[in-house]
């Protein structure tokens, strides 16, 4: 087993971002809190903006209120963290910074770095912190998405890292990995001999992947427009549950193990091009209409000018390899949809033969059902005898066993999923991050996916907000027999 050396300070650029204060700040307090960051680990943030050490602090202390719960945010506890905060004002086009950032960190050889940088900014940042010593021998680098707009500009992006940190300390993040549901998936399938030999296409008729938001485009207007559902979702979120849920068991829980089985998956995805787009993808954009009872407009609309860039993008994929032979795997996500929820739905095959049909009972086959937000819930749908005396035949029901993650777990608090994920940057596990042959599979899925719909000139279809996306989602699946499990 190879060992590893807790962090002793972590750089955090774009500290003054959203994403700093909804998720990276919290995150790193519960861990404060709980005692589990090292006695005298220093956080150092990094931004643009003109600020001093009781700035941030300020600015920190702000974020704290906002997003966390009051009860957990004690006198000592809030004040030992922000002790922990200092900052430096850095532009990536000014190597002074870099040299300030450099005097600012306590020791250059054990440092956690966190990018939350507009990706065309990687290369200079990487750069600079090379040319000031802030990239030794020990040094981890954590990269937010998104990695490229391409498999070509994901491999310049990867090089640059490349250049100064090799891959074993490149913690590429996808948060969904993070989050207990999805982790709790290899738990489900690997823990219990209950599921496992039933995992494949023998017992499993498809596979949904569901992964819906209620907002439009809050203030990511340049990005995503330049971007769509395609590559702002597909492409990472819900190709890592895909592989989760497909991978062939590892032979134990570590990164190189883990991170091999999902390549193979990826590598295995067939691929959506110009002869299939048209049958085995659809892509919609929301216009005007009411989500939770409320007025909405449009996205051209919110735009401010039409454009061909996607808010809603189903799909038919299929995994080739023994184990999914013919299995359909549905992929949809979509902005401006009725609700905001991702979740995996594993469809059974029925049984071989009902020895009910003479008394009139339907047998529906077994569905398991794992919710990732906004609640964490695993449900197994099954058929089981109504109360009765049954004199006119024995009637079934399908019932629901429920595992509400909250209930289970009432003792347990439920963990930001930055929370798992910073604290495996500092402590240096890769497991639940993602490495580089992953990205350029995924993205060598997507560059076929888009290069079918250019070659058949395919455009959004409008559908209304508040609603599951354009009509032809629906018969995509409905040409096979399946409903959306909505």
């Amino acid at each position: 087993m190879t060992t590893r050396t807790s962090s002793a300070a972590l750089l955090l650029y774009g500290a003054t971002g959203d994403l700093a204060q909804r998720m990276l700040l919290p995150s790193l307090f519960g861990l404060d809190a709980d005692g589990l960051l090292p006695a005298d680990f220093r956080i150092i943030g990094t931004a643009r903006s003109d600020m001093d050490d009781a700035g941030f602090r300020e600015h920190a202390a702000d974020a704290l209120k906002r997003f966390i719960d009051s009860d957990r945010l004690t006198k000592d506890a809030v004040a030992r963290f922000l002790a922990r905060l200092s900052y430096v004002t850095a532009d990536v086009s000014d190597p002074a910074g870099f040299t300030r950032l450099a005097e600012a960190v306590p020791d250059k050889g054990e440092l956690s770095i966190f990018l939350s940088t507009a990706p065309s900014l990687f290369a200079a940042t990487i750069a600079g912190m090379d040319a000031a010593g802030l990239a030794g021998p020990d040094v981890r680098l954590a990269l937010e998405k998104p990695l490229g707009h391409d498999l070509a500009s994901s491999r310049q992006i990867n090089d640059a890292v490349k250049s100064v940190f090799p891959e074993e300390r490149t913690f590429r993040i996808d948060h969904y990995l993070g989050k207990e549901t999805v982790q709790n998936l290899l738990a489900l399938r690997f823990g219990n001999a209950l599921f496992e030999p039933m995992w494949n296409a023998q017992g499993i008729e498809h596979v949904q992947i569901t992964v819906a938001e209620t907002v439009g485009l809050e203030g990511r207007i340049a990005y995503f427009d330049g971007s769509g559902s395609l590559r702002d979702m597909v492409q990472n979120h819900m190709l890592q549950l895909l592989a989760l849920v497909a991978m062939e068991p590892p032979s134990q829980f570590d990164a190189a193990a883990v991170r091999d089985e999902k390549v193979k998956v990826l590598r295995s995805l067939r691929k959506i091009g110009p002869a299939d787009a048209a049958r085995h993808s659809v892509i919609g954009q929301y216009g005007p209409g009411a989500v939770g009872g409320a007025p909405v407009r449009g996205y051209a609309d919110e735009l401010g000018h039409a454009s061909d860039t996607e808010t809603f993008v189903a799909l038919k994929a299929h995994v080739d390899n023994w184990r999914w032979k013919d299995v359909p795997f549905y992929l949809r996500t979509g902005k401006r949809l009725p609700a905001r929820q991702s979740e995996i739905v594993i469809q059974f095959k029925p049984v071989p033969h009902s020895i009910f049909a003479t008394g009139g009972a339907v047998l529906r086959p077994n569905k398991l059902v794992i919710r990732l937000q906004p609640e964490e819930n695993i449900r197994l749908l099954m058929m089981a005898k109504q109360p009765g005396l049954d004199r006119e035949g024995i009637r079934l029901r399908e019932i629901p066993l429920d595992l509400s993650m909250a209930n289970a777990f009432a003792d347990v608090r439920r963990r930001i999923a930055y929370e798992r994920l910073l604290l495996d940057l500092i402590e240096g596990d890769p497991t639940l991050f993602v490495r580089r042959d992953e990205v350029e599979a995924q993205w060598e899925w997507i560059d076929a996916i888009r290069q079918g719909w250019e070659a058949n000139c395919m455009t959004p279809k409008p559908y209304a907000a508040g609603t599951w996306g354009p009509s032809a989602a629906i018969a995509l699946t409905e040409r096979d027999g399946v409903s959306w499990h909505d």
